[in-house]
């Protein structure tokens, strides 16, 4: 089984932890399965461009999902109402706030993907934050020209088509899944919120529920399990001595990668990453 895409896309959406930089390096390490679960898809930049049979994302941020969702049933539609949001009467504070606002109070799938994207590309840093209440509250980014990912748009509506899209948490995602699909044909491959490298570091702001060092834990262990019964697992995180312990007896590959490490902008370094197989 092929499980690389011909020609690679970047993810229309901007995303924290986004894994574009890394995905050569993530086809490379990938078991070869002929089905790939994520229980953290975020932005999608892997199952995008891999070629399984079929692929079932998950993500417990429901806009996230429901973004998805939308562009898969509605399709052109989808994109023709979030380009609207992208004319320059909309490029403005005022604007921006308003709409954030129209945002937090709507209800309808529909409009809130379209807004969701127009807030990914027009808010700060591209962030995606929530207050205490479940509010959106990222500001405004002042970005000369927010682009409109209409290319990638499309390319996400072909590999969509063979997806199975799913709003659980990481856990009940990915037991379901071993209840119903033949574990020797799955790759599960997890991404979640990083054990910080400090304690000042700890950016989860992106679904109202935390992930502490205890779902660190637990997640090790689920994926380990699902391995034990026949299933292939990959799982990234900040490469540290807590998380090779965490992830024994897997295959650790460990990758350096430039990023921003706080919310100065200018302020990168290099970042040593693991993927822990499990295969």
């Amino acid at each position: 089984m092929h499980k690389y895409a011909t020609t690679l896309s970047r993810p229309f959406l901007k995303w924290p932890g986004g894994k574009m930089r890394l995905i050569q390096e993530l086809l490379a390490h990938l078991p070869d399965r002929t089905l790939l679960a994520e229980p953290f898809v975020g932005a999608g930049a892997l199952f995008a461009n891999t070629q399984h049979k079929h692929v079932f994302i998950n993500d417990i941020n429901t806009d996230l999902i429901n973004i998805y969702q939308q562009l898969k049933k509605e399709k052109l539609r989808f994109i023709k109402a979030a380009e609207s949001f992208f004319s320059g009467k909309y490029h403005n504070a005022t604007a921006y706030y308003d709409l954030r606002a129209e945002f937090n109070e709507s209800t309808h799938p529909f409009k809130r993907a379209c807004l969701f994207l127009y807030l990914n590309r027009h808010g700060y840093n591209g962030l995606c934050r929530y207050n205490s209440s479940g509010s959106y509250n990222v500001p405004f980014g002042d970005y000369k020209a927010p682009y409109f990912p209409h290319q990638e748009l499309l390319f996400f509506i072909e590999r969509l088509k063979n997806a199975s899209l799913s709003n659980l948490s990481y856990a009940d995602f990915m037991r379901k899944l071993a209840e119903k699909e033949k574990l020797k044909d799955i790759v599960f491959y997890c991404d979640p919120p990083y054990a910080p490298l400090s304690k000042t570091a700890n950016f989860t702001g992106y679904a109202a529920s935390k992930f502490e060092l205890e779902d660190q834990k637990q997640l090790a262990l689920l994926g380990r399990t699902l391995y034990k019964q026949g299933a292939a697992v990959m799982i990234s995180n900040h490469d540290l001595p807590f998380t090779r312990t965490l992830y024994k007896p897997a295959y650790i590959k460990s990758i350096l990668v430039k990023r921003v490490i706080s919310c100065k902008t200018d302020l990168r370094q290099e970042v040593k990453e693991l993927l822990a197989i499990y295969t």
